[in-house]
């Protein structure tokens, strides 16, 4: 297993977007009171006087939807101020993106993923519930014009939804220095959905791009699972993120924060979740949170969707709460 330098951290656990592979066919559990989540100074704590002596480096911010988060840009310009965090990023559906480029750029943001999983706005709203295509549009324009570098577009492709839209998206990439990453779909938001769509393999995918625009390695790697590539003559680059096929267990470096403080050593396992809210707020010795999280880490342990019950505990929290 690689050295874990990577924390996500969930800032809020909910989110005004009802994408079909994100919430369960029968809805979304109620998100956590604003009482409950970590606070702005308990996420400084954390990060500078425990994950940093650890060793982490590198941070995204999630939600939900991070931006419904008021502090949002307090908590970047923060966190981007501490010595130790050399990678600093956040996730976001773009939709509130628009006004808040600029200042989370001054605030010392530098990276950001957004999702856009149709460039069709009928399409957009039939993944995502919400007609609002045109506002991620200008919210992706708008980080581009600010600065943002690299911009990444997260595309989880769904059969017979978006899938025939993957050469388009790709294209974006050939005159915009941005990258596009396709993620496999997986039955850990919407299983039922799952069930009647299945799954497009990144490998099949890559080879419709090789065959229409030509395709070869990238040089340049990013922080996550993803296997990057280039269009033949491209500004940007593409990337495959293949959970389903390809597992990439054996290459995780990240831990993840859910916003009311648990720590989980995955994405799919919560066995050995440890609840470092309740230990800050009693009042625990850094130190003593620093070896409760070098525990964690040493049992961290890979386990696949397909056996993610393992341990005894199941997945409890859906992916619109646990940030992807």
């Amino acid at each position: 297993m690689p050295f874990v330098d990577y924390l996500r951290i969930s800032l809020i656990d909910r989110c005004h977007y009802r994408c079909t592979y994100c919430v369960p066919a029968d809805g979304v559990e109620p998100a956590s009171p604003l009482p409950e989540l970590l606070t702005h100074g308990e996420l400084v704590t954390l990060v500078r006087d425990v994950f940093v002596p650890l060793g982490f480096r590198k941070f995204r911010l999630t939600g939900g939807e991070p931006l419904l988060r008021a502090d949002t840009v307090d908590i970047v310009r923060s966190l981007a101020a501490l010595p130790g965090v050399q990678d600093l990023a956040l996730t976001t559906n773009g939709d509130r993106l628009a006004p808040l480029a600029e200042p989370l750029y001054q605030a010392g943001l530098r990276r950001l993923n957004i999702s856009l999983d149709s460039l069709n706005p009928d399409t957009f709203q039939k993944i995502t519930g919400r007609d609002r295509w045109q506002r991620v549009w200008n919210g992706i324009l708008a980080a581009a014009a600010v600065g943002f570098a690299p911009l990444k577009l997260n595309v989880v492709v769904i059969p017979g939804i978006n899938d025939q839209e993957v050469p388009a998206l790709a294209a974006l990439t050939l005159d915009r220095p941005w990258h596009v990453r396709f993620i496999e779909f997986m039955p850990i938001g919407n299983e039922t959905l799952f069930g009647e769509k299945g799954w497009v393999d990144s490998a099949t995918l890559r080879q419709q791009l090789q065959d229409q625009f030509g395709l070869e390695p990238a040089t340049c790697q990013g922080n996550g699972p993803a296997d990057v590539f280039r269009l033949r003559d491209a500004q940007g680059t593409v990337g495959f993120i293949s959970q389903m096929s390809e597992c990439f267990c054996d290459r995780c470096n990240r831990l993840r924060l859910s916003a009311d403080g648990w720590l989980r050593p995955c994405l799919l396992n919560e066995v050995g979740q440890q609840n470092l809210k309740t230990w800050l707020r009693g009042g625990a010795d850094p130190i003593l949170l620093q070896a409760t999280v070098a525990q964690l880490l040493q049992d961290k342990t890979n386990i696949h969707f397909k056996d993610r019950e393992r341990g005894g505990d199941r997945y409890t929290r859906t992916m619109a709460r646990i940030g992807g």
